[in-house]
């Protein structure tokens, strides 16, 4: 696999971004993901914010940007509620959010997963119930389905979690006794 290397998304990389998100669109209708995202999701707008809050990331080769997601710590709103399950624990937690590839390279979320892990090994992530290539690898990624949050427009989606080790080892010992 490719080494690919993250940085903080620029404004100019933004039509390359755009291209990005055109491809992964693409993908999803054809491996029967069709309403995932909406044909301009995301938008200019939202990509602008998120450059500008300095949680877009681009992962790149040596020739170009490969894949783009966000990433972020703190709470994420939409995962408040979470229907028929739970959250495997309450503890800090990081986010990723809109995570795409070029369509050429492999290995983008786990590049991803990789830096996010760097920053903190409670990471949750949230997919569509027709992603199945994507509930797939984050099942390979050791992340657990939690259960159904909901996003923008009352729309479902399946929550994933993975704990960092200390968290992991917590849930265990709570789970033995």
């Amino acid at each position: 696999m490719e080494k690919l290397t993250v940085a903080p998304a620029r404004e100019e990389e933004l039509p390359e971004i755009l291209r990005i998100y055109a491809s992964a669109r693409r993908f999803m209708r054809e491996s029967g993901n069709p309403r995932q995202w909406e044909e301009r999701y995301p938008s200019r707008e939202l990509l602008l914010e998120d450059i500008r809050e300095r949680r877009l990331f681009t992962l790149r080769n040596r020739e170009e940007i490969a894949g783009v997601f966000v990433f972020f710590t703190g709470e994420e709103p939409t995962y408040r509620v979470i229907e028929n399950g739970a959250w495997l624990s309450d503890a800090p937690y990081g986010t990723i959010h809109r995570i795409a590839g070029n369509g050429k390279t492999h290995g983008i979320l786990r590049a991803a997963l990789r830096y996010a892990s760097g920053i903190t090994g409670h990471l949750r992530i949230d997919t569509h119930g027709e992603n199945l290539v994507m509930q797939r690898h984050l099942e390979n990624e050791g992340f657990r389905y939690c259960g159904v949050i909901r996003v923008r427009g009352n729309s479902p989606r399946l929550a994933y979690e993975r704990l960092g080790t200390e968290e992991e080892e917590d849930r265990q010992k709570k789970e033995t006794r």
